[in-house]
């Protein structure tokens, strides 16, 4: 793009963030798409400056991608803009855990993510403390020591008694989990299935560091099971082993969520199995 039309555009959203103005909000979401990462990087402030003005929804929509922006001062802007909307902001905590712990990520983007996901947590606080709750469960009216147990635990409301029942659920089907974990890999991992064995191997041959079934909350209120995370690609790794009506349902549920959030997924399938050290390492290529 040429330096003074770039440098247009650069203008024009800094004055669009300071109209205070909330139908300039469309505007400011196209130059959010500009090729220009210093465009980018003030579309993403002045659309911070229209909190409690313009339209949240549509405003945090058009933030969460840039968290995953090439350039770290465009991440870094819209971590801060996120924080102005407060509760409007609730979806993209995982997107912020995720920079706020990334050890590829620049340092003052951690405490950035970290201080953004403080402000929207104490606004969630706040908007708590002041609505009613009821058991996701029976629908009955919580007290606020349940309401804060359960949230705690499941990120979901429960009274007491649905609490335990849903506790020992989770605790069946997490030993149920672990007793399917029957196959070692040469690194030590304990997995499922033999093409998470052979990606375990892989990944330990190439001095990839990995975290193997570690739950991850990837839609605010939904959690999921990564097969494989890799914290220096921030890439996740699946591995679709199964063949039944009921796993592909799941299967695409899954992918629908990792697409939602702008994660970087990487799928592997018992095809890939005679030929998966090539397979993985070709589609890890792209994220380096």
């Amino acid at each position: 793009m040429h330096q003074k039309l770039q440098k247009q555009f650069r203008e024009r959203a800094v004055e669009l963030g300071n109209s205070g103005d909330p139908s300039a909000l469309p505007e400011l979401v196209e130059l959010t798409r500009s090729t220009v990462a210093s465009v980018r990087r003030l579309a993403a402030s002045a659309i911070g400056k229209l909190a409690g003005l313009a339209d949240a929804g549509e405003a945090v929509t058009a933030l969460q991608p840039l968290l995953q922006d090439s350039y770290p001062q465009v991440r870094q802007y819209a971590a801060k803009a996120l924080s102005a909307y407060g509760t409007g902001a609730k979806c993209v905590l995982p997107d912020l855990r995720d920079m706020a712990i990334s050890p590829v990520e620049k340092e003052y983007n951690n405490n950035c993510a970290k201080l953004a996901i403080e402000v929207i947590e104490e606004a969630s606080r706040i908007e708590e403390r002041q609505a009613e709750h009821h058991c996701q469960r029976c629908g009955v009216k919580l007290e606020p020591d349940e309401y804060v147990r359960s949230h705690k635990t499941f990120q979901r409301p429960f009274c007491n008694y649905c609490f335990d029942e849903v506790f020992l659920e989770r605790r069946n089907f997490e030993t149920k989990v672990e007793l399917q974990k029957n196959i070692r890999a040469k690194d030590g991992t304990w997995v499922q299935s033999d093409g998470e064995r052979l990606i375990c191997e892989v990944l330990d041959a190439e001095k990839i560091r990995y975290r193997y079934d570690e739950r991850f909350r990837i839609l605010d209120g939904y959690a999921i099971r990564p097969d494989f995370y890799l914290p220096e690609f921030d890439v996740y790794i699946e591995y679709w082993g199964m063949d039944t009506a009921d796993y592909k349902i799941g299967m695409l549920k899954k992918q629908q969520l990792y697409q939602q959030q702008g994660k970087k997924l990487v799928s592997l399938y018992p095809r890939d199995k005679p030929r998966m050290r090539e397979k993985l390492l070709c589609k890890l290529r792209k994220y380096k």
